[in-house]
């Protein structure tokens, strides 16, 4: 179960401002000496169970980085951004071929990975790195974001999408908060367009003005004949509004959104933001 990561003292006393919190490209400055740290002991296992150095020389040999013959070791677990990605994924891809294992080796550099806000992750066959979350969707997303923030009617759907997209793959993600903030940033990119005399408009009502009156909106995407042009945006918003599983308590307990639906929540919303702000859902006059 995930929690809220606590603030930073001198942001709770006033003295900063928040800074982004992941998730991170590369090997950023803060994850460099740590994550070198974890190849060196990795490696010094490896070598513990085989003589010279042989897996240190295998990597070095297939990612073809040149060291000194009597300590490839050195070499690796002092590489540097990408070239450390490389070495870690390599490293990983080793200790599957060689049977391997270690499962406490392994959550360390998970949780190293996972509280150092990194963009990558141990991939579940546990022989190697991959992305969180593709450069393609990040760039869209973040795209999305500065967008928005520039469409004064989308209200503070930019806010709501930046604060859900670091809840759901920043440090210590927070799976409730992405959600919620998810419904937030569609809400207020919405508001303008499905129902802009409603004071307190939220998904719900708008789902409710949609389905009593679809001949008043448009979409850019060209719907055949006989077809209900707003029915694919219905559908998204309807079902991150049906999603949210913690909204409400009842006696059977709250249902806190795992990590996964909120990851989905936040792509859902990011869609939606994008084509409100953009205009590709309208009003009609």
């Amino acid at each position: 179960m995930t929690t809220t990561p606590r603030p930073r003292f001198s942001l709770r006393a006033g003295l900063s401002t928040p800074v982004h919190d992941g998730p991170f490209d590369g090997v950023p400055a803060h994850l460099l000496g740590p994550l070198q740290s974890w190849v060196e002991k990795d490696l010094a296992i490896l070598d513990a169970r085989n003589a010279e150095q042989e897996g240190a020389r295998r990597i070095c040999v297939r990612l073809r980085i040149a060291a000194p013959s009597d300590d490839y070791a050195h070499r690796l677990f002092n590489s540097a951004g990408a070239e450390l990605l490389d070495v870690v994924d390599s490293l990983l891809a080793y200790r599957a071929e060689a049977g391997i294992v270690q499962p406490g080796r392994l959550q360390t550099l998970t949780d190293l990975l996972d509280e150092a806000g990194s963009a990558y992750r141990v991939n579940d066959g546990l022989d190697g790195l991959e992305e969180r979350v593709t450069a393609a969707v990040r760039d869209a997303v973040r795209r999305t974001i500065a967008d928005a923030a520039g469409v004064p009617a989308a209200g503070s759907a930019a806010d709501h999408l930046a604060t859900a997209w670091q809840a759901a793959y920043g440090r210590r993600p927070d799976p409730v908060r992405a959600y919620s903030e998810s419904i937030k940033a569609v809400e207020s990119a919405a508001h303008a367009v499905i129902q802009p005399r409603h004071g307190r408009a939220t998904l719900g009502t708008m789902l409710g003005e949609i389905g009593n009156a679809r001949a008043k909106f448009t979409v850019a995407v060209p719907t055949p004949a006989g077809k209900d042009p707003i029915a694919p945006v219905e559908a998204m918003m309807r079902t991150l509004w049906d999603g949210q599983t913690s909204r409400h308590g009842n006696q059977g307990g709250t249902v806190s959104e795992s990590l996964d639906s909120a990851r989905a929540g936040v792509h859902f919303a990011a869609a939606l933001v994008q084509w409100f702000t953009s205009g590709a859902v309208a009003r009609n006059p």
